[in-house]
């Protein structure tokens, strides 16, 4: 347990005032919260702070933890991320994930990890009866996820990056420190240790160059910060400005789909009506839909032949019918009408198929 010097000492932190400001701009103040909590600097340093406006503030703070098993301290990260909750009095839950490192190499590996990740976040929130769970993102973390989704090609909406509020399987997610450099929650953890004497786990894949992130922060990040020591505010001043532009293009695009007679769940649309949107619209419209469904964006490749497919088919009359394969659904266009199928067999010419 920690005495009353830790609370004099972090409590007026500009990183709790962060905290607080991103659950009091929640449509409903809730009763209880969680924070992701790996043992590392970023998320341990967030579930100090978060433990002085939880006690403050009146919240029931949770810490979730999950174990990956994927490197050999494993076992140790997740006694120290329990000693850590130990010490600012929470309670903390873990929820073990199996990912086949053979089968899954360099960024397959990160993604499969991250998909596991929410998936346990998911379970653990329901367990803990609550619907908001804090992420220890930061600004570097945000420049580097700009910089990635450039280079993938996200485009200009994609390019917003990680969002301070954001919903993944009926769970919402805060990232109240997007705007706090790491210099200075590495300042705040060196300080928490000299006061308890806990001290962060070290991810060695965190510097591993063959998973993206890493390559970009151990061989990339180091050329930008001598040729343009700011680069990072500028990519998060970037992913806040198309967070602007995502917003009022998701406005034109709610229109849009309103005027496609959708079904009263919006898991269908009209194809006609579809086909006399400007082209444009009609990938924003996709793009939309798409998320309104809960499924992941397509690659840009894949969306235009989606597209093409739609438009083949109303230029036929509707005499044939579509599935295009996307991820565990399939996107179906039949009697004039797209909708999405659930559960599909993959079929054999890589997830395209026309009947």
């Amino acid at each position: 347990m920690l005495d009353g010097a830790f609370w004099d000492t972090f409590g007026s932190s500009s990183m709790c005032l962060a905290i607080s400001r991103a659950l009091a701009a929640l449509p409903r103040r809730p009763e209880r919260i969680a924070v992701a909590l790996s043992g590392g600097a970023d998320s341990a340093m967030l579930a100090v702070h978060a433990a002085i406006v939880a006690r403050r503030d009146g919240y029931e703070l949770h810490c979730f933890h999950v174990h990956h098993g994927l490197q050999a301290y494993a076992d140790a990260w997740q006694d120290h991320a329990h000693q850590l909750a130990r010490l600012l009095n929470l309670p903390c839950h873990t929820r073990c994930v199996r990912i086949d490192a053979r089968k899954e190499k360099g960024e397959g590996i990160e993604s499969a990890a991250r998909d596991a990740r929410y998936a346990a976040f998911s379970e653990l929130a329901a367990q803990a009866r609550l619907d908001h769970i804090l992420l220890a993102h930061h600004r570097s973390d945000q420049a580097e996820t700009v910089l990635l989704r450039l280079l993938r090609g996200a485009g200009p909406t994609g390019l917003a990056a990680m969002a301070a509020h954001s919903e993944r399987l009926g769970v919402g997610y805060l990232r109240p420190w997007l705007d706090i450099e790491r210099a200075d929650i590495l300042l705040e953890a060196q300080a928490f240790a000299q006061l308890s004497g806990w001290v962060p786990v070290q991810d060695p894949t965190n510097s591993d160059a063959r998973y993206a992130r890493a390559a970009v922060r151990e061989r990339l990040a180091p050329e930008l910060d001598a040729r343009w020591p700011g680069w990072r505010q500028t990519l998060a001043r970037h992913a806040r400005q198309s967070a602007e532009l995502r917003d009022i293009l998701d406005e034109v695009a709610a229109d849009d789909f309103a005027r496609l007679a959708p079904s009263p769940e919006g898991h269908s649309f009209s194809l006609a009506l579809w086909r006399d949107l400007a082209p444009g619209r009609q990938t924003l419209v996709l793009r939309y839909w798409l998320a309104l469904c809960g499924l992941r964006m397509p690659t840009d490749a894949r969306l235009r032949e989606l597209m093409r497919q739609m438009r083949g088919l109303h230029a036929l009359g509707h005499d044939r019918n579509m599935r295009v394969r996307h991820g565990q659904a399939s996107i179906v266009c039949a009697r004039g009408r797209v909708f999405i199928e659930p559960g599909l067999p993959a079929t054999k010419n890589g997830g395209l198929e026309t009947r």
